[in-house]
């Protein structure tokens, strides 16, 4: 292992709030000296099938945390997923069903080992232990916890005052996820910025357990392509993980030069060193931010896909933006259409190029798409089904189609 000092740089990279550094440092030392791997947690609720960026500054911690020799816990609520994490909501969030869980759960297995290490990662069910709690035992656990407190949150406070609802489960929610971290013996739990007063939970639980309480680590919300509000994906500014190699790397050059190296501290593997001279390089003129931003876009599609990948997504980007040249890998589908011509929202849906008609007549009405080279701004367009044509969505979208 690493010594203590040593560990605790790598740890506070990027981090916000540590709670405490001297807890932490006792823990690491007591590590160290009994040749034990702390109990690491983080929690993701599958609310959402796919995950973003913004998920991976907490993955690329637990990372760090791996390459130091700790246990991780990828926790995955699918208890807490059926109640709705309140926070940050100003309204009750409306309840999944425990399909609609389990099927996101599954595509969050898949997607985190893109950065974590299977071979040393522990993937956890909430549900093994809060779906055993009694009755009796919930009732127990939320006599932890005043109503005074819980209207000390910022979120509940806004909605209580704005005479917005606030349900009482979505009270439970803390102390559930504080539980957690009772039922793990977790010695340090990661989180974003807003689920701080949910981590201190845990310390508090973990006391009343007579539990050594573990040490709280929050991490920054990642700022969208906007550099304004929260990578989301409501709010369409976000980076998925699952994307294709050319919509990463296009999305990451499209970022502005202060965010790229905010990227960089919280998602590259660069050192804090190797950055602090690209930066330095960038601003004395010796290297164009271009390159910079370059580097990093193919540093996280490689990680999400493959070099070959990275290689590939450069030099469509260089084709497509520079010599306004089409990328050399469009995709290509065939269509049988009973009539002489089809509904542009539904040709692009055929094609795969949207989600949906209505997603597809959002693409339109935006002047976002092109048919052979020319720009469809008529929602009700009808292309004529006959022979090829080729499609184009957004600036990375290509696909050709082929009329049986």
């Amino acid at each position: 292992m690493k010594s203590v000092e040593e560990q605790i740089e790598l740890i506070e990279r990027g981090c916000v709030d540590l709670i405490s550094r001297e807890d932490l440092e006792k823990k690491l030392k007591q590590s160290i000296e009994t040749n034990t791997p702390l109990t690491i947690k983080a929690g993701f609720d599958p609310t959402a099938p796919d995950l973003h960026l913004g998920h991976t500054v907490l993955l690329q911690k637990l990372r760090h945390f791996q390459q130091l020799g700790h246990e991780i816990n990828f926790l995955i609520g699918d208890f807490t997923g059926l109640i709705g994490d309140p926070t940050g909501k100003s309204d009750t969030r409306p309840p999944l069903t425990r399909e609609d869980v389990l099927r996101n759960a599954e595509t969050y297995k898949e997607q985190v080992f893109k950065i974590l290490d299977p071979e040393k990662t522990k993937v956890v069910f909430n549900s093994t232990w809060l779906g055993e709690l009694s009755s009796y035992e919930m009732i127990r656990l939320a006599s932890h916890l005043t109503v005074a407190r819980m209207l000390e949150r910022d979120d509940f406070k806004k909605r209580f005052e704005s005479n917005r609802p606030i349900s009482i489960h979505e009270f439970l929610y803390p102390l559930i996820q504080g539980y957690d971290s009772v039922a793990l013996e977790a010695d340090v739990e990661l989180g974003g910025t807003d689920q701080l007063f949910n981590l201190l939970m845990g310390r508090d639980l973990q006391r009343s357990r007579n539990q050594e309480p573990q040490v709280v680590l929050t991490l920054p919300l990642l700022e969208g392509l906007d550099g304004v509000n929260k990578m989301s994906k409501s709010l369409g500014n976000y980076i998925g993980i699952s994307e294709s190699p050319d919509d990463i790397f296009g999305k990451v050059l499209s970022i502005s030069d202060d965010l790229m190296f905010r990227y960089y501290e919280l998602l590259s593997d660069l050192s804090m060193d190797e950055i602090a001279v690209l930066k330095q390089d960038m601003e004395q003129g010796k290297i164009h931010p271009k390159a910079v931003k370059v580097q990093l876009a193919k540093e996280l599609v490689a990680r999400f896909h493959d070099l070959e990948a990275a290689d590939a997504a450069e030099k469509n980007f260089e084709q497509v933006f520079k010599k306004h040249e089409l990328p050399d890998d469009i995709a290509e589908k065939t269509l049988s259409v009973d009539d002489d011509s089809i509904w542009l929202p539904r040709l692009l849906l055929e094609a795969e190029l949207v989600k949906s008609t209505s997603d597809g007549r959002r693409m339109v009405k935006q002047n976002a798409v092109s048919v052979n080279g020319d720009k469809v701004t008529d929602p009700q367009a009808e292309i004529e089904a006959n022979g090829e044509v080729l499609l184009k969505v957004g600036k990375r979208r290509f696909c050709r189609v082929f009329f049986e």
